[in-house]
Formats: structure tokens, C-alpha cells, sequence
């Protein structure tokens, strides 16, 4: 046990390693001494309190989406829908603050509302995507990405309709909410505290679901083998179900704190690719729930480094994306040659009859 560990550290070490080494020649080839580009990154995020800050507010809406993949990804589903979802729950959030806002209703009750709205928004685009799956046999990868598309649309339509400013229809978004329903933040930041609280308590509650409950192992079963699953009896399609419906509630979570804790209103780019970067993170970490937070702050702290680069380089501060990728891209490679080479591979499904006899044992 112990030499498997040892074994995987390595094969992960090395993927790191040939990450770093490939990004270095990019810079190189680009013109940026690459040490001094780390370092202007490194000081652009930790440099002050402003980046710092910076970092904790994209860390929140990462954390729960990444919390939420984990969730699908456990049940073998590829949840790409992610993003629209969170896109979905901002609508409803924002919808149901409209609609509270003129009311007497105390302002702290319409914020709860409003998130709630939110994550029943995030969970019911969810389930039509899990729907589209269960029962009408669509992959979810493409019925997720169609969901996206449709979910951009109707932010759009919201934005420059129905909901838009008084006069003017524009991409700033909807008009700001007043301040009396904003989350409270830290005096002279946009950090709630609130906000990335339940972002924590999120990755810690999908922590503990994954590993320590009987819903977790289930869960985990269907996305092993649900042949295997099904036969020893685990509604595998109800289970499907339950992992679109608790990731589209985290991601509608995501999007509602967006509203009430950071823009205050809706924006045309409300999800801002959390989605997407909270299923590179999930792909990072094998997985594994325990280390999504710190590479999720990791992954937000080279965001915000990253931007030195345009400042200093003229280089576009999408470099940080190409390093995630290739991150995400190596790991996985390097855990392809690990299954290749060292013969760990997963073993295939067992046949019916083997599940019966262990059944009979």
C-alpha cells in the first residue's frame, strides 16, 4: 500500500514537473524571463491585501462548483451543465429579489429567499439535464452544453428585456439592487464573509457525504460499475438523479452569492467560467474532496497573478488558463501511464452471474 502511494506521488510530481518545464518555455518563447514572470505572479497575488482579497471572492462560487462536479463525477456523470446552472440560479435569484423587494419583508429574509430561489434554479435545470440522460438517453456532456447555450440566451434576454435598466439596456446588466440587500461585507472590500463561509461548509458537507455516509457508497457504486450496482440493488437511475439535482443546487448556490454578495445584480457573464474551472479542478484532484479547496485557491491565485503578465510582459493573462490546462492535461496523462505501465488499471465490470454468487455468499 504504502509503494502505491509513493508510486502515484511520483507519476504526479513528474506531470507537474513537465507541466512547469513546458509552461517555462512558453514565457521563454514569448519573451518573458520566466523567473521574474513567476515572480511578478506570485506578487500579484499575494502582494497586497487587494489581491488577496481578490482571491478569496473567486474562491467562493469555485468551491461550490467544484463541489458540485465532485458530487456528479462520483456517480460517473459528466456534468458539463454546470455553468448554465449557475447562470439559472442567479436568474431565479434575482428574480425573487425583484419580486421581494418593494414588499415590507425584512431585508436579511429577502436575501435568504432570494438564495434559496437560487439554488431551486440551479437544481431544476440540473434535473432537465439529468432528465435528458435518465430517460431520454442524451449524453449528458452534450445535453448540458446545449443547456449552457440556452441558459446564456435567457440571461441575455432578462438583461436587455424584461428586466433591463430604466432607459438603457446594456451589458453592465440589470439595475444594482440597494445596498440594504447586499450580503454584508468586510469594511472596504466586496469579501463576504457569509459567502465564503457557505462556500466551505459546501466542500467540507460533499467531503463528508463522499466518504463517511451510506449515500456517498452508493453513489459511488453506480458510478463505478451500475450494472453491478443495480443488481445489488441500488436504484442506479434515482441515484443519477440525486447527483444532477445536488450539483445544480451547489451551482445555483454559486450563482446567488454572485448576485446578493458581489455584482448585485444580473450580468450577460454572471457564471464568468466557474463552471468550467470547477470541472478542471475536479479533474485535478483525481476526484478526491479533500484537496479541492487548496487547488481550487490555487487555481484563483494564479488568475489573479497572472494579470502582471499583461502589465509587465504585454502577454495576455490568459497564460494562467494555458497553465491550468496543461495541468489538468498532464496529471491526467501521467495517470494514464501509471494505469498502462504499472497494470493498476480499473478492472473490468464482473458478469451478472458473478454479482449473483456473491450475492448467494
Amino acid at each position: 500500500m504504502k509503494k502505491n502511494i509513493w508510486v502515484n506521488l511520483g507519476f504526479q510530481a513528474g506531470a507537474l514537473l513537465v507541466a512547469m518545464l513546458v509552461t517555462t518555455g512558453i514565457l521563454a518563447a514569448a519573451g518573458a524571463p520566466p523567473f521574474q514572470a513567476y515572480w511578478s505572479m506570485l506578487k500579484g497575488a499575494f502582494g497586497s491585501w487587494d489581491s488577496i482579497v481578490t482571491i478569496l471572492i473567486s474562491w467562493s462560487p469555485l468551491l461550490l462548483t467544484t463541489a458540485g462536479v465532485l458530487i456528479t463525477f462520483s456517480a460517473g456523470l459528466w456534468n458539463i451543465g454546470v455553468e448554465g446552472q449557475m447562470g439559472v440560479g442567479a436568474i431565479f435569484t434575482t428574480g425573487m429579489m425583484l419580486l421581494l423587494q418593494d414588499t415590507s419583508l425584512p431585508p436579511a429574509l429577502i436575501i435568504i429567499l432570494g438564495i434559496l430561489a437560487g439554488i431551486i434554479g440551479g437544481a431544476l435545470w440540473a434535473a432537465l439535464a439529468g432528465a435528458l440522460k435518465v430517460f431520454g438517453g442524451v449524453n449528458e456532456i452534450f445535453g448540458g452544453l446545449g443547456l449552457n447555450f440556452v441558459a446564456t440566451a435567457l440571461t441575455i434576454y432578462l438583461v436587455f428585456g424584461p428586466w433591463a435598466r430604466p432607459g438603457v439596456a446594456s451589458m453592465s446588466g440589470t439595475k444594482p439592487f440597494e445596498r440594504e440587500l447586499w450580503l454584508p461585507t468586510l469594511p472596504g472590500t466586496s469579501l463576504s464573509l457569509w459567502a465564503l463561509g457557505l462556500s466551505i461548509l459546501a466542500i467540507a458537507a460533499v467531503y463528508l457525504l463522499l466518504r463517511g455516509t451510506h449515500f456517498g457508497l452508493r453513489l459511488k457504486a453506480v458510478g463505478k460499475n451500475p450494472k453491478a450496482a443495480f443488481l445489488l440493488g441500488v436504484p442506479t437511475w434515482q441515484y443519477s438523479m440525486f447527483a444532477f439535482l445536488l450539483c445544480g443546487a451547489l451551482a445555483g448556490l454559486a450563482g446567488a452569492i454572485q448576485v446578493v454578495g458581489l455584482r448585485h445584480n444580473l450580468l450577460p457573464n454572471i457564471s464568468n467560467g466557474y463552471g468550467f474551472l470547477g470541472l478542471l479542478v475536479a479533474m485535478l484532484v483525481n476526484y478526491q474532496a479533500l484537496w479541492a479547496a487548496p487547488v481550487a485557491f490555487f487555481f484563483v491565485a494564479l488568475n489573479t497573478g497572472s494579470v502582471q503578465l499583461q502589465i509587465n510582459y504585454k502577454m495576455d493573462s490568459s497564460f494562467a488558463g494555458v497553465l491550468q490546462s496543461l495541468l489538468v492535461l498532464l496529471v491526467l496523462l501521467g495517470e494514464g501511464a501509471r494505469q498502462r505501465f504499472l497494470g493498476t488499471a480499473r478492472k473490468a465490470e464482473p458478469s451478472e452471474s458473478e454479482i449473483r454468487n456473491k450475492q448467494v455468499k
